[in-house]
């Protein structure tokens, strides 16, 4: 991996840790991960795109691992998280970067786009659906209702956190190893995401993403079209979405591309080569 520099930004009144390599004055090029990732979910990436001169930002998203765990379950309603990462893009004193996103780290992608368009130069989707899609697929879809059970579990109080931490946090680290291809994550990789799930507080953090989802309303955009070009890249083995919410996407989009692999939802650790390689050459477009 390149070499890495850890910082802590102040952005939309909370401190927020961040990782980062390459060059300070390259293009640059944010990712953000998902649940129940952290920084450590690009680092297929970060060297790839470091070495090749890009300024590589990747944050830990508010409530997860280093960065701050604000109180109360408005504090992660999609508002604030766009509003996170316009206040990175603003610290790194950047009119547009390109922006990579994960699971949630996609659902906020999608968000920021849609909100702040002028800030995303290209955009990168991985593995989450437009959030129009993502709503209507949830809420009158069985089969997407049948594979979003978690999603309703975890707006129950104090329930998910205790099943999370039960056992040294073995409940989200047994996901990971087995929602993915054997071998996708090894042992000592996953004893990174154990620390990052044992810091105070972050669990019912991670936890109050989902909750605001659906407990929490946002201010709505002009448009919920994108309007920038978007790459998206779809693992179709993914245990929580199913894949013709990757298709359903592209109404909204001015100028998007979809690409499908046989992979699991962990594509950019299970493909990496190929991601990397995607996401390079459609950057270069620009």
């Amino acid at each position: 991996m390149a070499e890495l520099r850890e910082r802590f930004i102040e952005t939309n009144g909370i401190r927020l840790h961040v990782m980062e390599a390459g060059p300070a004055d390259g293009p640059m090029i944010m990712f953000l991960h998902g649940f129940p990732e952290f920084w450590y979910a690009w680092r297929k990436q970060i060297g790839y795109f470091a070495d090749r001169g890009y300024l590589v930002v990747v944050p830990d998203q508010r409530g997860y691992n280093l960065s701050d765990k604000p109180e109360g379950i408005a504090s992660y309603k999609s508002d604030e998280l766009a509003k996170d990462v316009v206040g990175l893009i603003d610290f790194y004193g950047r009119d547009q970067v390109y922006l990579v996103g994960h699971d949630w780290g996609a659902s906020v992608s999608w968000w920021t786009a849609i909100k702040y368009p002028e800030r995303i130069k290209r955009l990168v989707i991985m593995n989450v659906p437009h959030p129009k899609v993502m709503n209507r697929n949830m809420l009158t879809n069985p089969r997407q209702m049948q594979r979003s059970w978690y999603i309703f579990f975890f707006q129950l109080p104090n329930a998910p956190e205790k099943l999370a931490s039960a056992n040294n946090f073995e409940w989200p680290v047994s996901v990971l190893a087995s929602t993915s291809r054997p071998g996708t994550f090894k042992p000592e990789e996953l004893e990174e995401y154990r620390k990052a799930f044992a810091q105070p507080g972050a669990f019912p953090a991670m936890i109050n993403w989902y909750r605001a989802s659906l407990q929490c309303r946002n201010e709505p955009p002009a448009s919920f079209r994108v309007t920038m070009p978007l790459l998206i890249l779809w693992g179709l083995d993914d245990v929580a979405i199913i894949p013709e919410q990757a298709d359903q996407s592209l109404e909204y989009c001015d100028q998007a591309r979809l690409v499908k692999f046989d992979c699991t939802h962990w594509i950019q650790h299970e493909e990496a080569d190929k991601v990397n390689q995607m996401i390079e050459e459609f950057i270069k477009e620009s």
